[in-house]
C-alpha cells in the first residue's frame, strides 16, 4: 500500500509538472545542454585546445567551418563551448551536491535537537552568510592555486548556508507531527527518527533550493573562472572562455556572446525547472 501511494503521488507530481510548460522547456534545454557535454568528443569538429597557424586562423567570424568563429589563437570557439559545457556543468552538479549534503545535515541536527547546539549552528550560519559570497570565494581560492577540484569544493563549501535554514525550519515543523511522537512512544532512537522518518518529509524544499542553486552556483563559477581565480586555461570553461575575449569584444564579438549565452541559457532552463518543481510539490496547490 505504501508503495502504491508512492507511485501515485509521483505520477500526480509529473502531471504536475507537465502543466508548467516553461518548466519543460527547461528540463528540455538540460537535456540538451547535458547530452551535448557528455557527447563533446563525437560532436566536437575540433580539439579544443587546438592551435594550428594561429596569423592564418585567429579571429575568424563565424562561418560554415567555425560555426561560432575562432578566439585569438585560432581555437575553435563552438568546440570549446561544448567541452566548457563538461566543466562548467560538472562544477554546478559536484558543488551543489557539496552545499545540499552539508546544509541538510546541518540544519537537521539543529532542528531536532534544539537547544545550545541549534543556536550555535544557527549563529555560526548567520555569521557566514553576513559575507559576501563572492569576496569569500575569491579569498578563499586565492590562498591556494586554482583548479577545478578546487573551485568546486569551494563552491560547495560556501553554498550550504541556505539550504541549512530551510531544513531546519522544516525539521522544526517536522518533529512536532503525530508520526514522530508515535515513533519516540514506540522506543525508536533519535537517530533512527531523524533518517527514517523525519528526513524523508523535508526533502521537498532541498530538492527546490538545489535546482534553483544549480544555476547560481554556474554563475558563481563563471564569476571566477572571469576573474581568473577559477579554471585555469587551456582548459575551456564558460567564464574563462568569456574573459579571453572581453579585450577583443567590438571587434571579435564572438568569443564572449557564444559562451555568455550558453551560461544565460543554462542558469535560466534550471531556474524554469526549480519554479516547476516548486509548484508541482507544493500539496496545497489545486491541481
Amino acid at each position: 500500500m505504501l508503495s502504491r501511494a508512492r507511485r501515485e503521488r509521483g505520477r500526480e507530481t509529473w502531471r504536475r509538472f507537465r502543466r508548467h510548460r516553461q518548466a519543460i522547456l527547461g528540463l528540455a534545454l538540460i537535456v540538451l545542454l547535458t547530452g551535448s557535454a557528455l557527447l563533446a568528443p563525437a560532436i566536437a569538429p575540433y580539439d579544443p585546445d587546438a592551435q594550428t597557424d594561429i596569423v592564418a586562423t585567429r579571429y575568424q567570424a563565424p562561418s560554415v567551418s567555425h560555426p561560432m568563429g575562432t578566439d585569438r589563437f585560432g581555437r575553435d570557439i563552438f568546440s570549446r563551448t561544448l567541452y566548457g559545457a563538461r566543466i562548467s556543468l560538472s562544477i554546478g552538479f559536484l558543488a551543489i551536491l557539496i552545499a545540499i549534503t552539508l546544509g541538510t545535515a546541518i540544519g537537521a541536527i539543529a532542528g531536532f535537537f534544539g537547544g545550545r547546539l541549534d543556536t550555535a549552528l544557527m549563529r555560526g550560519v548567520d555569521l557566514l552568510l553576513s559575507f559576501p559570497r563572492l569576496v569569500l570565494l575569491v579569498v578563499l581560492v586565492a590562498l591556494f592555486e586554482p583548479s577545478i577540484a578546487l573551485v568546486t569544493l569551494v563552491l560547495g563549501l560556501t553554498g550550504w548556508m541556505g539550504v541549512s535554514r530551510i531544513v531546519r525550519g522544516q525539521v522544526l515543523t517536522v518533529r512536532e507531527m503525530e508520526f514522530v511522537t508515535a515513533a519516540r512512544v514506540l522506543g525508536f532512537g533519535r537517530t533512527r527518527i531523524l533518517a527514517r522518518h523525519i528526513l524523508p518529509n523535508v526533502l521537498t524544499p532541498v530538492i527546490v533550493a538545489a535546482t534553483l542553486g544549480i544555476g547560481n552556483t554556474i554563475l558563481a563559477e563563471a564569476a571566477l573562472s572571469f576573474l581568473g581565480l577559477g579554471v585555469q586555461p587551456p582548459t575551456a570553461s564558460w567564464g574563462n572562455m568569456v574573459a579571453s575575449g572581453r579585450d577583443a569584444m567590438l571587434d571579435a564579438w564572438w568569443i564572449t556572446t557564444f559562451p555568455g549565452l550558453a551560461i544565460v541559457f543554462t542558469v535560466m532552463a534550471f531556474n524554469l525547472v526549480g519554479d516547476g518543481l516548486r509548484d508541482a510539490l507544493d500539496p496545497r496547490r489545486v491541481a
